[in-house]
């Protein structure tokens, strides 16, 4: 797929203050050395920069040893959008349409997040152990992951941690028949295995421009269940952009589950067993995903030939 005798590069990835592994933030160091195999080594004058919300105001300044930055399947999102794209910036493609329009670039750079990309190289053992999984926001893992066990375990529903390893992330979303997804790298993933999901919310913390993103780039629209805070989260930001965020998670909370009013566990499980009983589950179409697929395979080819 990719030439290994070309220009090695550094893997540029997030990586939070706290040093606490992020599953969609980690997938880089286990997904393009499997890709593209000696093609990494730690000399930042070249940067590959992949999956992750990065494409905004600060990449200039986190990445301003590089000579090259190369911009494969990266999502905009956070922060200030990128007034005017460096020079020495190569952007073979990004998440989808919405990060295409945010930087001004062509339709056809707008593919899909390379997480799907797991496809081609992760074959879940076939076994599946539980009904239904649920993987939070890294951020709601931090705080309140005994909580989110306390709730899934009389459900039957799996709690997988977004901090764990990789390949033990890859395998629990492999085992279950129907993930939900807060954590919007457990939804690509689980999209790429062919395992069903459903878009799970529980602050304004989560991005929905970045979940709206992938989801046009997949053919699906996003429609989320929104659940209430539980009462471990930190209190969510200040200012006017998180007081309206955090207006319109609670009218979404009401709209959709009336009797939802308060952030006790028993309220939450019996929202989740509605949810679980509902069966509104998301999966893209096979023809859709081998398509952009192959569409990220050509692009590492001619990535590959510019160097």
């Amino acid at each position: 797929m990719y030439d290994r005798n070309c220009v090695p590069m550094k893997l540029f990835y997030y990586q939070r203050r706290d040093l606490m592994p992020n599953f969609g933030d980690a997938l880089n160091t286990w997904l393009w050395p499997k890709l593209m195999p000696g093609s990494f080594d730690d000399d930042d004058s070249t940067l590959f920069v992949g999956t992750g919300t990065l494409l905004n105001s600060l990449l200039a300044e986190r990445t301003k040893a590089a000579q090259r930055l190369i911009i494969f399947s990266t999502g905009a999102g956070y922060e200030q959008p990128i007034q005017q794209i460096p020079q020495h910036w190569q952007i073979a493609c990004v998440r989808g349409p919405l990060s295409a329009a945010v930087l001004a670039l062509p339709e056809k750079t707008a593919i899909a997040d390379g997480g799907i990309l797991v496809n081609r190289c992760f074959t879940p053992t076939g076994d599946k152990t539980s009904d239904y999984g649920f993987m939070p926001h890294i951020h709601h893992a931090n705080y309140t992951a005994i909580d989110w066990k306390q709730i899934c375990e009389p459900l039957g529903i799996r709690y997988i941690d977004p901090r764990g390893p990789v390949e033990q992330v890859l395998e629990a979303i492999g085992q279950v028949k129907v993930l939900l997804a807060e954590a919007m790298h457990g939804a690509i993933v689980a999209d790429a295995l062919r395992v069903p999901w459903i878009p799970i919310v529980t602050s304004p913390r989560i991005l929905r421009f970045k979940w709206q993103d992938w989801c046009a780039s997949m053919d699906l629209t996003y429609r989320p269940q929104v659940l209430p805070p539980l009462a471990g989260y930190p209190r969510y930001g200040r200012g006017v952009r998180s007081g309206l965020r955090s207006a319109a998670h609670w009218q979404d909370c009401w709209q959709q589950s009336p009797l939802l009013s308060s952030r006790h566990s028993p309220k939450i499980s019996q929202r989740l067993e509605k949810i679980m009983a509902q069966g509104k589950t998301y999966l893209s179409k096979d023809a859709v995903l081998e398509q952009r697929l192959e569409q990220l395979e050509d692009a590492l080819l001619r990535l590959s030939s510019r160097f």
